[in-house]
């Protein structure tokens, strides 16, 4: 299976701004389901249950093509 990514939105958000949701994605911000979660959890949970191994930024702002960036939820 590929990567599904756990992203916080609002995307880009600048510092000290809240994040607001978060969605799963695969790279090329390509969703995985089209839904919206209120918490982390809520999303490394649903990707779980789709059969996916989540992958959680590690930094504010992202870039999927740097593994650096997330780590294995």
């Amino acid at each position: 299976m590929p990567n599904v990514y756990v992203e916080p939105r609002p995307k880009g958000r600048p510092e000290g701004t809240a994040i607001t949701d978060y969605v799963l994605e695969f790279a090329g911000d390509r969703p995985v389901d089209g839904k919206v979660y209120q918490t982390q959890a809520a999303a490394i949970d649903a990707a779980k249950a789709l059969g996916h191994e989540p992958l959680v930024s590690r930094v504010r702002h992202t870039d999927k093509g740097k593994p650096d960036q997330w780590r294995k939820a």
